[in-house]
Formats: structure tokens, sequence, C-alpha cells
């Protein structure tokens, strides 16, 4: 087994944009594919290795880029403010999400019958974002996201089965965000779950997680990982 990786350009609304394809070499034929989208700091390591854990389970990776090619934070106040902007046109975040999964569908290892979505904190959201524009994905995963709507109607109905990794304490998204999104999911006739942790915060998987409200949390990460392992097996047996 050897895991590659190759980074791949694609087009998008204010692009170009440059994620990274990780796959496992030893592997013959297509394989299910999973998007994994970055938390505010943008595509890094963390996703790569999230990616890499992925092909040695036999899927496909592609760890995707919604900022633009060369536009990777230094700090956290740059990558707040890339955020913001990427965000802050909700129908160009999502024609940035469409096109990603438009490039993990164009790689030749990708089984494109068969694709998921996972994103971590600002990858979570986009996760969402996702699935509530009807895209034709199996399933979509978000790891402590936020949950604020689009200021427009989702697709009716959301096609993607939805899990959602939650610390019960998270200060971005209190119990009342977190009810309303399971409204909204329950209106848009979605499949979903919610998998909350108690004593968690917000970027519970991160390790190198600080601040208010934000820490590394084991428990939860080890915990929502084996679920996500779970969703991915009934997704595609």
């Amino acid at each position: 087994m050897t895991i590659q990786t190759r980074p791949v350009e694609h087009d998008g609304p204010g692009g170009p944009f440059e994620g990274v394809y990780i796959w496992d070499d030893a592997v013959s034929g297509p394989r299910p594919g999973v998007l994994v989208f970055p938390n505010v700091m943008g595509l890094k390591a963390f996703d790569i290795e999230c990616g890499k854990a992925l092909a040695a389970q036999g899927y496909v990776a592609f760890a995707a880029d919604v900022y633009g090619k060369g536009r990777r934070p230094a700090d956290r106040e740059s990558a707040f403010a890339l955020m913001q902007e990427a965000g802050g046109d909700r129908k160009i975040l999502q024609g940035r999400l469409l096109a990603s999964l438009a490039a993990i569908r164009a790689q030749p290892e990708t089984d494109a019958a068969r694709v998921a979505a996972i994103g971590f904190c600002f990858g979570g959201k986009c996760v969402l974002d996702l699935a509530r524009s009807g895209a034709d994905v199996d399933g979509v995963a978000s790891f402590h996201g936020v949950y604020d709507p689009p200021p427009f109607a989702n697709a009716d109905p959301i096609r993607a089965r939805l899990i959602v990794f939650h610390g019960w304490d998270d200060p971005l998204c209190p119990p009342e965000a977190t009810v309303a999104l399971a409204r909204e999911l329950t209106a848009a006739g979605a499949d979903w779950q919610i998998h909350a942790y108690g004593h968690t915060g917000h970027a519970f998987t991160s390790p190198e997680a600080s601040g208010p409200g934000l820490a590394y949390q084991p428990d939860a990460d080890r915990r929502s990982w084996q679920a996500f392992g779970n969703f991915l097996g009934e997704l595609w047996g």
C-alpha cells in the first residue's frame, strides 16, 4: 500500500482553486470518494492526513480548497478574513462547493456514482450547504460545524443523508441552534442524525484548538470518527 497525493487545479466562482487528491495506488479500479472541507484555516496538513486515513480504508479523498489557489492564511486574522469573504455570499459559496464536487468526480480513481463529503468547523458549514443545495452526494458529515441556514430556500427534498457531530458546549452553536438545524432538516425531508457530546466545545477534533469554548476532546474525536466510519459503511456497504 502506497498512499499517493497530487494537486488538482479546477475552476469555480472566484477561482482558480487547487485541492489535493489522495488515493492508494495498490487498489485498482474506481472507488468511493470523500470530499474533505477544511476549517477556518483553509487547506493544510490536517486535511491531507484526514484524506490519507480515508485512502487507507479503501476510499479516495479530495482535500478541497474554497479560498482560492495560493490563498493559504498565515494566521487566524487572515484566515477569518478569507472565511468571511468565502462565506459572505452563500450562493457563490455553494458554487465553489459544487466545483469541488465536480473535481473529485473527474478523477479516474473515483467512482463518480459514490461520493460523500465531510467538513470541520467552517468546512462543517460547507458540507451542510452542499446538502442544502440538493447536490447529488450520498452523504455529508459535519464535525463541529456552524448551522445558520443560507438566506434562501433549501432544495426540497435534500437528497444527501446527513450526520452532524456536535459539542454540546459549543459556544458557536448553542442548543437552540442545534434544535433549529434539526427542525430545518426535518422540514426539508432529509435523512439526518445528530450526535451530541457532553462536556465538549468547538473544534473538538483539533489537537491545536485553544481559546474560550475551544478545546480538543479526545473521546469525542475518537467516537465521532468511529461513527463516521459506520456512516460510510451504511452508505456504501
